[in-house]
């Protein structure tokens, strides 16, 4: 299928990924692509790796408890996950550019609303817009990318992508920091806009062309709202953990799991095709794997940026500055094993970056006031060290094994297994501050339970990262692809 201009009749070469890369236009039309999908890969990353950075900032202004604190951080992450498989759904029927338009617009609007909070209600309110928007960009970039580029280029342009997102997640802690230590926690928020905007302008004049391989399908909305409610429950109970409520809410989110699996089975468009997980190993044991990884590594950074500045007293930009270690090793790394996986069984590659990753979380379970800060650094390289290894080949072995007009959904999903692999990595960390620490601030009678809930996030985060590696090499040796 020859992906069209809206309102055009004149097919876009390159659009559909079917052209060849030796073709003017197509090689434009790639290089356009790429660009937009670079600067949009770095502005949601960015925006969540500064935040970590002024939490402590952030909860002495407005006075949040640890478990609210936590909010901060995954308010974001569970609106992106409640909405990125139907919004990854409605960009194949309806166009997926027109859906990353829309997101860059709501991101950058919701960035600009929390300039103007003054409470946690409103903070967290403006937290989840920003996670909607983030959703709208996530769950159709990867699915542009892998719709222009063919086979053999993809996992380069992936590295790239992914590269740019490492950028983000550099970027932020150290200019978090400084922009925090200087200027406040709003002005985090506030330099997304220009950003955004940027983007949006470059979407509008250069990015020709829609993508829309299930037009004139229906959507499937009883479907979606399961998935949304089976998220919701699942995160809220993780926070409301050791309480009853939290249980009963983790127990009706795995039976909202069930009733969502059968259901999808019977619809013939559904939002969610399971066939996707049922007739690919590399597309189930790659996204199985993802989830682990990123429960595994997430609330890394957030456990440290925390650490740094409340037992070590560092100001922000001081921590800021020594948390960019891992998204460093990670650029260097990405772009390297993107193209290693267009040559090498992605697979082996992403099973070794798991591994690295794991290796250096366990370097962390020891953390203590005497730790020096060298050990820290070398177990936050070798952590991002196995995260660049891990990404970008894990993602092209996904793509790589679904057929185009599930590009969408694919790209959804490996979105969704990174969001729910960091609402869950975040769950671990709210539920260790709830049960060690209570719904309490973190001050310096707090800082023996702070650090003991530190020491079992990371060991069971170790543990996690062994069980990726299980999962990671039982996928088939040679991704499946779906020309």
């Amino acid at each position: 299928m020859t992906s069209q201009d809206p309102g055009s009749d004149v097919p876009v070469p390159g659009a559909d990924g079917s052209g060849s890369g030796g073709k003017t236009g197509t090689t434009t039309q790639k290089r356009i692509v790429l660009f937009i999908a670079v600067l949009a890969g770095f502005l949601t990353p960015f925006d969540g790796s500064a935040v970590n950075i002024a939490l402590p900032t952030i909860a002495w202004e407005l006075h949040m408890d640890a478990v609210t604190l936590s909010w901060v951080a995954t308010a974001y992450l569970l609106a992106s996950a409640l909405f990125l498989v139907p919004l990854g759904k409605i960009a194949d029927i309806y166009g997926r550019k027109r859906i990353f338009l829309y997101g860059i617009a709501l991101f950058s609007l919701a960035s600009l609303l929390m300039t103007l909070a003054v409470s946690s209600p409103m903070l967290l309110t403006f937290r989840v817009l920003q996670g909607l928007g983030s959703s709208m960009i996530f769950g159709t970039s990867v699915a542009i990318l892998t719709s222009v580029f063919p086979q053999g280029e993809r996992g380069r342009a992936l590295g790239i992508y992914i590269t740019a997102v490492y950028l983000g997640l550099t970027a932020g802690p150290f200019l978090g920091g400084i922009l925090t230590g200087f200027f406040g926690w709003r002005s985090i928020f506030l330099i997304n806009v220009p950003l955004g905007i940027s983007v949006f302008i470059l979407v509008v004049t250069m990015l020709k062309g829609e993508w829309a391989e299930c037009r004139g399908e229906p959507f499937d909305l009883t479907g979606s709202v399961i998935y949304s409610l089976m998220l919701l429950a699942a995160m809220v109970g993780f926070s409301e953990l050791p309480g009853l409520f939290g249980a009963g809410l983790l127990a009706t989110a795995l039976l909202l799991l069930v009733l969502f699996i059968r259901y999808e089975d019977h619809q013939a468009y559904p939002v969610l095709y399971m066939g996707l997980f049922k007739k690919s190993r590399v597309f189930t044991f790659s996204n199985l794997a993802a989830l682990i990884n990123y429960s595994a590594t997430y609330s890394v950074s957030f456990l440290i940026s925390l650490f740094l500045q409340y037992t070590r007293d560092y100001p922000p930009e001081y921590a800021g500055l020594i948390l960019i270690a891992a998204p460093v090793a990670q650029v260097a790394v990405s772009p390297f094993a993107g193209r290693l996986s267009d040559r090498v069984d992605p697979g082996f590659i992403a099973s070794v970056g798991m591994a690295s990753s794991g290796i250096g979380i366990l370097l962390l379970t020891g953390l203590g006031d005497a730790t020096p800060l060298w050990y820290i650094l070398l177990a936050l390289l070798v952590i991002g060290l196995g995260f660049g290894l891990f990404t970008s080949p894990n993602t092209n072995a996904i793509m790589g094994s679904v057929e185009k007009r599930y590009y969408g959904v694919a790209s959804g999903i490996v979105s969704t297994m990174r969001l729910l692999g960091q609402m869950l990595s975040m769950g671990i960390a709210m539920t260790l501050f709830a049960v060690l620490i209570g719904r309490v601030e973190i001050t310096a009678d707090y800082y023996p339970e702070f650090l003991e809930a530190v020491h079992y996030a990371f060991l069971l985060f170790s543990v996690l990262c062994g069980a990726g590696v299980i999962c990671s090499l039982m996928r088939r040796k040679k991704a499946e692809t779906k020309p």
